[in-house]
């Protein structure tokens, strides 16, 4: 175990020096506006080349800055955190390759290159959802992997409708976004691969499930990697669909996104399902902006949120691991008397994702609202948006206050430990970058001020919108709200909300009725519908149908035997 920590301190130091490198490369080549292009010749076959092609340029070194980053303190708080683990050496290895292919998608301009980093992060997803073995990591596994294997087609799709222009490249194309049929077609190929991996409605419900996995693998996911992954592709290929038909139907679902996802955490009591579910509502958000043609301030949230949602994560983790594995936040409270360092961490973290002035969540999120406000867009979206803002808000609220605020229960008072110095390392660090990064970030993406002119009130509306959602997140759960309409409205109304709008039910729960026995069959996990009307149903279809034909068959055995008998009988007689 010794060896496994020396090795985790030393992939550490390395990533983190290299992070520091690429990021620091990447702001210079903001300032000469560099891109560096990288080909060599993979082979030949009958005359033709195959060659692979690499990008360089300010969004794909700073990205993948941050990438290494964070996945070298998630590495260094895993020693710790799975030190209990006999097989810390494949944990290690898998995090590795996810890190690899995320960085490969990234710097890649090819689509075949894309495809596989995109499926390299698919498969090793399933591997790291499934670590756990048990029942509800193969299904949380298999319901993973199947959603996403709908955007692998959608890229393979991509990728076979390119031959009509003899190169997988991309870039190439450019000139023609705007006169092709074929390559708008191929924008929404991209832009349903984008909404799988970044879980989208009706793709949504494998996100919240993917919390089987251990949590450094959920705060890896949720921050720079997996299911930033489709919000970074929307990014490159942003001509394919801003000027097209694709923006509005991406615009209403990326809304509904947000305010179902929000509307579901404020119902949920599992820790990191809430947290899962403020991921989701800000890939939304992102979504969202990147339908109005924003590519820049979409990348400049993409990178803030990733910095406080991987401290959102491993404070829940050190929650977890300090409270024996119980991660319902009614049998936790009163933490900052017993978990004072990372309380602070984890109201620093969620005061960043709701947007408080002058921490990072603030530089980008603000903006994106006033520029929304800026939008020609109808009242029903930007009412959905700023409720889905104040949502947010209330959420985050309601989770400090579970946690921080309210009275210890009789569990959390006698099974606290203490917290782990190597994990708070790793939780200061990030605390410290989530603080300044945002205003870093805007000084060096946004160097020229962008000047916002709003009335008074709707500029006021953020503020307002953040106070009320605030404030009623703290009421709702101080009077116990709830509970008194859990005796009234529970059986539908918060079974509605916080399970998603029942997508999870239609997705791995479905009833099906057969058209021939008339018998109803429900299944969970990996027998779901799916496997009852393919292998699985037909299986009980034709075995059913071959008793039915045997027992017609006898009885038509018997009724000819009686007859034949009868008339042998007869002809004795005569």
């Amino acid at each position: 175990m010794l060896f496994y920590y020396s090795l985790c301190n030393i992939l550490f130091i390395y990533l983190f020096l290299m992070s520091l490198s690429l990021i620091f490369i990447g702001f210079y080549f903001i300032s000469f506006d560099m891109v560096i292009f990288i080909e060599y010749e993979l082979f030949m076959y009958n005359g033709s080349q195959f060659i692979m092609t690499l990008l360089f340029d300010w969004m794909s070194l700073i990205f993948m800055g941050f990438v290494l980053f964070i996945s070298s303190l998630i590495i260094y708080y895993s020693s710790d955190y799975m030190s209990g683990d006999q097989y810390i050496d494949r944990f290690i290895i898998l995090v590795l390759m996810f890190v690899f292919s995320m960085m490969f998608m990234i710097i890649s301009p090819n689509m075949i290159s894309i495809l596989l980093g995109w499926d390299g992060l698919g498969l090793v997803s399933y591997c790291l959802v499934i670590y756990y073995q048990n029942v509800k990591s193969y299904n949380a596994g298999m319901i993973t992997a199947l959603s996403n294997r709908v955007g692998d087609s959608m890229l393979l799709m991509a990728i076979a409708w390119l031959f009509n222009y003899g190169s997988w490249n991309y870039f190439m194309y450019i000139d023609f976004y705007h006169l092709d049929f074929n390559i708008k077609l191929i924008g929404l190929f991209i832009v349903i691969a984008a909404m799988t991996k970044s879980a989208q409605i009706p793709f949504s419900p494998w996100l919240p499930a993917a919390m089987a996995a251990p949590t450094p693998v959920s705060s890896l996911v949720h921050s720079s990697t997996l299911v930033t992954a489709g919000i970074y592709l929307l990014i490159r290929f942003n001509p394919l669909y801003v000027n097209s038909y694709l923006i509005n139907y991406l615009l209403f679902i990326s809304l509904i996104t947000m305010f179902m996802s929000g509307l579901g955490a404020n119902f949920e009591f599992d820790l990191k399902k809430i947290i899962a579910l403020s991921t989701l509502s800000q890939l939304g958000l992102m979504m969202s902006i990147l339908s109005f043609g924003y590519i820049y301030m979409a990348y400049f949230h993409l990178l803030t949120h990733a910095l406080f949602k991987a401290l959102l994560f491993m404070c829940s983790g050190m929650v977890i691991h300090s409270f024996k594995d119980c991660q319902d936040i009614r049998c936790l409270g009163n933490l900052f008397s017993q978990m004072p360092l990372t309380c602070i961490c984890f109201i620093i973290a969620s005061l960043c994702l709701c947007g408080m002035p002058f921490l990072s969540g603030f530089y980008s999120k603000d903006l994106i609202l006033e520029l929304y406000s800026l939008s020609y867009i109808n009242y029903f979206f930007y009412i959905i948006y700023y409720l889905s803002t104040g949502l947010t808000v209330s959420y985050s609220i309601r989770l400090i206050y579970y946690l921080v605020i309210k009275d210890f229960s009789f569990y959390t008072f006698h099974s606290v430990s203490d917290e782990s110095w190597i994990m708070l390392k790793s939780m200061f660090t990030l605390m410290l970058v989530s603080i300044i990064g945002g205003c870093l970030l805007s000084w060096v993406l946004l160097p020229t001020p962008n000047l916002v002119m709003l009335p008074f009130w709707m500029k006021l509306g953020v503020i307002i919108v953040c106070i009320v959602g605030g404030w009623l997140g703290y009421f709702f759960n101080s009077f116990n709200l709830f509970d008194i309409i859990y005796s009234y409205v529970y059986n539908w109304l918060i079974m509605f909300f916080g399970s998603m709008w029942f997508m999870p039910f239609a997705t791995i729960k479905f009833p099906y009725y057969s058209l021939f026995f008339g018998l109803k069959f429900q299944k969970v996990g990996d027998y779901g519908w799916f496997e009852l009307i393919g292998g699985q149903g037909m299986y009980y279809l034709f075995s059913k149908a071959s008793l039915y034909n045997q027992k017609v068959q006898n009885s038509l055995f018997n009724l000819f035997f009686i007859i034949v008998s009868f008339w042998f009988i007869m002809l004795m007689f005569i």
